[in-house]
């Protein structure tokens, strides 16, 4: 865990002063330190960890992505499919119970908000980013069905519930950012939660 977040630093503070190729080089290392972190430690639960490392790597393919603005779709795509797989390993966790309503109520919420300030300003990509937005809430809220399971080993549910609510934050930041107006020092705040979510429902795999 050290060394991934050497490396995240490292990328953040490459991006900050201007060396590209080396906040390109940086960028995906943290995720794959991660991902291995999680597939050669002792695991949890062999289902949720083998579905936490598929996600990882998706994001890992999706940061690769997101290095060319060309490839913004890919990378989009990409990262829907981590959340995804987020989602089945959350949703392994968490039967149905009669308190999911409310549960789900906030995560709507912040659909709700994120998808109407964004709808204009997307342009063309005003679907996807839409779907993005539902499947990004999908995941908070099956993080936060996981936290509330009594079955639910602790402290996974509490890690992964902070991982999901720091990556829908991060998200939110980057769509801030690029659809709405740029902000100082946004860049760093988008990869810093970034990466400090991954770390967290890495962490929620842990045995």
């Amino acid at each position: 865990m050290p060394v991934a977040g050497a490396l995240g630093a490292g990328h953040i503070v490459a991006r900050q002063v201007g060396l590209p190729r080396l906040a390109g080089l940086l960028k995906p290392l943290p995720i794959a330190v991660f991902a291995a972190m999680v597939w050669q430690g002792p695991s949890l639960d062999g289902r949720y960890s083998t579905l936490v490392v598929a996600g990882l790597v998706c994001s890992m393919v999706g940061d690769i992505c997101l290095l060319e603005a060309d490839r913004f779709v890919a990378g989009l795509a990409s990262f829907l499919v981590a959340h995804l797989l987020y989602i089945a390993a959350f949703a392994s966790g968490a039967p149905a119970g009669a308190a999911d309503a409310a549960v789900l109520a906030p995560f709507l919420a912040v659909a709700a908000v994120l998808t109407a300030r964004l709808w204009q300003r997307a342009g063309a990509l005003r679907w996807p980013v839409a779907a993005y937005v539902a499947v990004i809430s999908a995941m908070g809220w099956q993080a936060a069905r996981r936290a509330g399971a009594p079955l639910t080993p602790e402290p996974s549910g509490v890690l992964a519930l902070a991982g999901a609510l720091l990556f829908m934050t991060s998200d939110g930041l980057l769509a801030f950012g690029r659809f709405v107006r740029p902000f100082r020092a946004g860049d760093a705040a988008v990869m810093a939660t970034y990466y400090a979510a991954q770390a967290l429902i890495a962490l929620s795999a842990a045995g």
